[in-house]
């Protein structure tokens, strides 16, 4: 059915609390009855009453979250763009946003060299609570210092005199080809770093040839993001694909409808969440108090403040299913049929052993950036604990690691310890700043190292990476292993468990 068309005269006739018009991509919507329950204020609303609010919109929110949250009756009809007049199309002055002053503190793109310099990048120009959202991390913030710092005190062995003149990076992940074993570990509300969010992340990876793994609490819905990165047109015809990690919903007959349509968009795996069962206490994220107006379109929840603070990973976790269990690997599988499952946070040996048994078709020892238990071991170090102790796994799984990766040297590392691919996730928020190609010169420097790295140590494939070239004596004490785990002495039906 045609919708009317609706001049601007009219449309500012209804510009009061009691009658609230405003335009969003070109369609009038009565907002009226909707404006005194609007998470952010019936304030900003106002700010754009009898306008076209499509600017301060599409900052926050998905282009197809209001069209499915008002109900149909408040679609008035379309604007009739032969009205528009210069002053009813020039938006409300206002003071100099926050995303604006970012962009004044915004060094050059090509001013950055390393990874180091993204990140500083993000603390002068991100918004304060777009900063403590990303940075952040649990309780005192040690596991996500150590997942860094354990790279460091692991050395490398240099092979010399090798013909090192052409490398190749390339790898695969779940059978499917990457230029580089790098891929986008899942982040949230990317909304807050970019305007295009997870779209613009699609769109660099995609470019890039590496996997993009899709937040549950991502800013836009699945199929947008799957539009935006096949929006992308490359020259070779190999598929690069999206996977999507799930945190399986209270409600699983949401977690089950979720499934089913991500996979028949095109998700390539389903990565299940198993390090959050609740989430961590974040201090730096609770102490500043969140955009109401935030809000995730795959999950329906919207950001608001509390007693304990205005952590929006918290506040948008709380739908979390802390009963999810081993057995829920076939329920995953029921509802996503032929598609690869992997368990993302695996923290120990005795669970990699585990999650082999169970049928998982990989691993990604991962605990959250240092974001839900503090003092939880550093990932590379659960890596260098699956060599020790049950080496099987990797004949069987393939097995990933996520968690303070920032140089080149940091994957090589990890990829002699059995690493198939690393994931990167506040790298790619901090890329995000600068759009697709901030994550583009992002990813390119990261791969650069990583080649100089390989030159450097006579390596010229991945397939001829392996444990000799390095010395992990720094860290070989902290690393529990088999028969003599410390902790089997003490009760004897521990070592039945390891």
């Amino acid at each position: 059915m045609q919708q009317r068309l609706i001049s601007v005269e009219e449309i500012t006739k209804h510009s009061s609390v009691d009658d609230l018009w405003l335009v969003v991509d070109g369609t009038v919507y009565d907002v009226t009855a909707f404006a005194p329950n609007h998470p952010g204020g019936v304030n900003i609303l106002l700010q754009y009453a009898g306008r076209d609010a499509t600017k301060a919109y599409s900052e926050v929110h998905s282009s197809s979250l209001i069209k499915t949250t008002l109900p149909s009756a408040c679609h008035v009809g379309r604007l009739d763009t032969n009205t528009i007049t210069e002053s009813w199309s020039t938006p409300p002055s206002k003071s100099t946003s926050p995303q604006d002053k970012g962009e004044i503190l915004k060094p050059p793109l090509d001013s950055l060299i390393c990874a180091h310099d993204f990140e500083l990048a993000a603390e002068k120009s991100f918004t304060p609570k777009a900063w403590a959202f990303a940075s952040s991390a649990a309780t005192d913030c040690y596991t996500r210092d150590r997942n860094r710092e354990a790279y460091r005190d692991i050395i490398l062995r240099p092979r010399i005199l090798r013909n090192v003149k052409d490398v190749d990076r390339s790898t695969s992940m779940l059978g499917f080809k990457m230029k580089s074993p790098i891929f986008c570990s899942a982040t949230s509300m990317g909304k807050m770093f970019h305007p295009q969010g997870e779209r613009e992340i699609g769109r660099a990876c995609k470019s890039l040839g590496i996997p993009q793994m899709v937040s549950t609490s991502a800013s836009y819905p699945f199929s947008e993001i799957m539009d935006a990165h096949e929006q992308v047109e490359l020259a070779s015809h190999e598929e690069t694909p999206v996977f999507f990690q799930l945190y399986m919903n209270k409600d699983r007959k949401k977690s089950e409808e979720q499934l089913k349509q991500v996979t028949e968009r095109g998700a390539k795996a389903i990565f299940l969440t198993v390090d959050a069962p609740v989430t961590g206490k974040r201090e730096a994220d609770e102490r500043i108090k969140a955009d109401e107006s935030v809000a995730s379109p795959m999950t329906g929840l919207q950001a608001k403040n509390d007693k304990k603070g205005g952590a929006l990973g918290r506040i948008m976790g709380s739908f979390i299913d802390p009963t999810t269990v081993w057995d829920d690997i076939k329920w995953i599988r029921r509802c996503a049929p032929g598609v690869p499952v992997v368990l993302k946070g695996v923290q120990t040996a005795a669970d990699a052993v585990k999650a082999m048994h169970a049928g998982a078709d990989g691993i990604l020892l991962s605990n959250h950036g240092g974001r839900s238990l503090d003092t939880s071991p550093a990932t590379i170090l659960v890596l260098l604990e699956l060599q020790k102790c049950c080496p099987q796994v990797f004949d069987h799984l393939e097995v990933y690691v996520d968690g303070g990766v920032s140089r080149g040297t940091d994957i090589f590392k990890a990829l002699c310890l059995g690493a198939k691919a690393v994931g990167i996730g506040r790298g790619f928020l901090y890329g995000l700043n600068y759009g697709k190609e901030g994550i583009q010169h992002y990813i390119d420097i990261l791969n650069d190292e990583l080649e100089t790295t390989m030159r450097m140590c006579g390596v010229t494939s991945l397939d001829q990476v392996h444990p000799g070239l390095l010395h992990t004596g720094a860290v070989d004490h902290l690393i529990p292993s088999g028969e003599d785990h410390p902790y089997a002495r003490w009760h004897p039906k521990v070592k039945s468990r390891l």
